[in-house]
């Protein structure tokens, strides 16, 4: 079982070093620490996971850490949620799926979606292969 919690609304000059030495002043344990950046420009995005050794440390970070103030913002701390399958992605932007919950399918807007993708510039193609989320990204990584 997994115990990483999500770190988010972090100011970009905060390093793992940093998250590290706040747990150490509270006297907290973490397997790891990853503060994710952008790959192109390696500035941070704003959040980190921390892995905890079990789920007492895991809620007890997330109680400190949760709503405390850092640089005129409130951090946020949860658990992290695991990645969402491709489908799911598609489902929240409004696509249609094959077979959904009534097992029909609208024929013009599959035919209008397939189209589109079709007709999609080079940097339209580019972006359907790349992961659609940092955690994906990073899960991508780690696997």
């Amino acid at each position: 079982m997994s115990f990483t919690i999500f770190l988010g609304n972090l100011p970009p000059w905060v390093t793992a070093e940093d998250i590290q030495s706040w747990l150490m002043a509270e006297s907290f344990v973490c397997d790891s620490i990853k503060v994710i950046r952008s790959p192109e420009t390696q500035e941070s995005k704003g959040f980190a996971f921390i892995e905890a050794p079990n789920a007492e440390e895991m809620q007890a970070i997330i109680k400190r850490f949760d709503r405390a103030p850092l640089d005129g913002k409130l951090l946020r701390a949860n658990p992290a949620q695991p990645p969402r399958s491709r489908n799911d992605r598609r489902d929240e932007r409004g696509g249609q799926r094959m077979g959904a919950a009534t097992g029909t399918t609208d024929p013009q807007g599959a035919s209008r979606a397939r189209g589109a993708r079709r007709t999609g510039s080079a940097a339209g193609a580019k972006r359907t292969n790349a992961p659609k989320t940092a955690f994906a990204e990073e899960l991508a990584k780690a696997l």
